[in-house]
């Protein structure tokens, strides 16, 4: 809304701002049906919500991650179902009224593939940036944009169709998630970086890399040396 007021004038000992402030007020307080049908719908979507809240999660619940929370909450929603009458069948419960309509369902087709997607670039580092967070990618995807789709679990990152890195979505503020092998090209120009490298700081090896790692790691041209076994490994 453009400002109401652009000067105040004084007529007969009335400022016309007053009476500008009180014509804002009473169209701001006029809803169009339009908009009493979308606050409506807005009102009703919130209900269901803090239904939903106070049926199944209250009190607040704790979960490790995405996984633990949707591994429970199908058998929560089912025991709810079966204990409980519906709103309108009364003498019914929910699962009986569900049971009964299933075969008039549309059947399932397979985990619906919604994401959302932005183009983004790729650091010297294989690194990505999205959502206040980095992710690694593969070593030959460094100088080309790539699009990043982020699901509510995951992160996919392709490049020309192809997928260049995979991982589960952090929903942190300045993380860095690594894929240790999306490194393991750049070893054979800076093999010290297995040892002092970020990626590679908690990586877990196979036993026999492991062994090898550490008894080139004791001689003073290891890190030449070690540029063999991590091609062996990849």
């Amino acid at each position: 809304m453009k400002t109401a007021v652009e000067t105040i004038l004084v007529v007969k000992g009335v400022s016309t701002i007053a009476a500008s402030c009180r014509c804002a007020a009473t169209i701001w307080s006029i809803r169009s049906p339009a908009r009493r049908r979308r606050a409506g719908r807005r009102d009703r979507s919130r209900t269901k919500v803090g239904l939903v809240r106070e049926r199944f999660f209250t009190p607040r619940l704790r979960f490790k991650n995405l996984d633990e929370l949707n591994a429970w909450l199908p058998d929560k929603c089912i025991s709810y179902a079966k204990a409980h009458r519906h709103p309108e069948l009364v003498d019914q419960t929910i699962s009986d009224v569900f049971e009964a309509e299933r075969p008039k369902l549309v059947p399932y087709a397979g985990r619906f593939d919604g994401f959302h997607a932005v183009t983004a670039s790729v650091s010297k580092t294989c690194l990505v940036r999205f959502d206040n967070n980095k992710y690694s990618v593969a070593a030959s995807a460094v100088g080309r944009p790539v699009e990043v789709q982020a699901y509510a679990d995951r992160i996919e990152i392709r490049q020309d169709g192809r997928i260049v890195a995979e991982h589960p979505r952090s929903y942190g503020r300045g993380e860095t998630v690594y894929y240790p092998w999306h490194y393991v090209p750049v070893l054979a120009r800076k093999p010290g970086a297995l040892r002092n490298g970020s990626p590679f700081k908690d990586w877990v090896l196979p036993a026999a890399i492991e062994r090898i790692r550490r008894k080139l790691a004791s001689t003073d041209d290891g890190n030449r040396h070690s540029r063999h076994p991590q091609r062996g490994a990849d």
